[in-house]
């Protein structure tokens, strides 16, 4: 189209040239001969006539020449008007084909505004899209609401959550600095008994506490081992807020008296609900494939020994990923050079579990 309306057009200025030679009688004379055969064609075929584009856009460019005061008197074949309209969509398709050359459409939202959108609502659960956008804004972030809302509806995310109490993970999350959470488990003796465990783990930092190990979890043995507790954790005791546990029948009216003199609230689970207490079970779960399902366990001292070298293993040296790979009494070193090291590896509970040591 754009090879035909460059012939159209240097071939009428050609013949502009050639015409401008003329006499005026002369060019007044084809002039009028030409409208004649326009009226006459007219009237014989008075459908509007199919131009095409390069047609249309030489009578556009042309009639850019004649003054707007003349144009209404010319006998065309469409209304002056509309051959402006036609210019005017020359002009606009100029403009949209400049602005294809690049990337078309909406500019798309930078990745980091879109992860920090996410970051708002993940740490926010309460929070509506006009809400984040309110925060971005007081930020010097430049973002539509809308976009915010696309944000979070593409990431599953509700844009207009409910105001209702706080869930049940963002309590558990604003309070892990103030949680304990307990829970007994059961380990097979050879002797064919079966003993109790009760542990006990911290959700800030995942150190674990095993109080006691009984054949006979009595009301007044669990009630103890609380006070051991409570001494265990000596001048720590003061920012202990919550205790969650199960609804069992090994904890008593004196163990849960003992926790609350303490000042600690009890925090019950829902019936037949273990994710409520998921960090405790977890932790449970670990201890069975990781050692007692790997060890025959002869008596109540043989377990009680295996579980304290457990439990000092997880809470200096085995990495957590909730710490960034940290143990719970252990931070991360320094990087050293391994090229001044070597790594030994110290064996755990006849060879069980292994841990790993830099020696210079």
């Amino acid at each position: 189209m754009c090879l035909r309306f460059v012939f159209l057009l240097i071939t009428r200025m050609t013949s502009w040239l050639w015409l401008s030679r003329r006499e005026e009688a002369w060019k007044t004379a084809e002039i009028l001969l030409l409208r004649h055969q326009l009226a006459v064609l007219q009237r014989q075929q008075p459908r509007r006539p199919n131009l095409a584009w390069a047609d249309r856009a030489l009578l556009a460019t042309l009639l850019c020449v004649i003054p707007k005061a003349r144009r209404h008197g010319l006998q065309l074949l469409v209304t002056p008007d509309t051959i402006v309209r036609w210019h005017r969509d020359i002009v606009r398709r100029h403009w949209a084909a400049r602005s294809k050359r690049g990337r078309t459409g909406r500019p798309a939202t930078r990745r980091n505004i879109k992860a920090l959108v996410l970051r708002l609502a993940r740490e926010n659960p309460g929070w509506g899209y006009r809400r984040i956008h309110g925060e971005l804004a007081g930020l010097g972030v430049k973002i539509a609401a809308s976009t915010t809302r696309e944000i979070l509806k593409n990431a599953g995310i509700d844009p207009a959550p409910r105001r209702t109490g706080p869930a049940w993970s963002l309590f558990l999350r604003s309070q892990a600095e103030a949680i304990l959470a307990c829970d007994f488990f059961t380990a097979d003796l050879l002797d064919g008994t079966q003993a109790h465990v009760l542990a006990v783990i911290e959700h800030a930092s995942r150190r674990i506490r095993i109080p006691g190990v009984t054949l006979h979890p009595t009301g007044e043995w669990a009630a103890q081992q609380a006070r051991n507790l409570i001494m265990d954790l000596g001048q720590q005791a003061h920012r202990v807020k919550f205790m969650i546990r199960d609804r069992g029948s090994n904890y008593t009216a004196v163990f849960d008296a003992v926790l609350v003199d303490a000042g600690i609230r009890i925090v019950l689970c829902n019936v037949q609900t273990p994710r409520m207490n998921a960090i405790a079970e977890r932790w449970i779960g670990g201890c069975r494939r990781e050692l007692l399902d790997r060890t025959l366990i002869w008596n109540q001292a043989h377990l009680r020994r295996i579980l304290h070298e457990y439990e000092t293993h997880h809470n200096w040296h085995r990495p957590h990923r909730s710490l960034d790979s940290a143990a719970p009494l252990k931070p991360l070193p320094e990087p050293v050079d391994l090229s001044q090291y070597r790594v030994r590896r110290h064996a755990r509970v006849s060879g069980i579990f292994n841990e790993y040591l830099l020696v210079a």
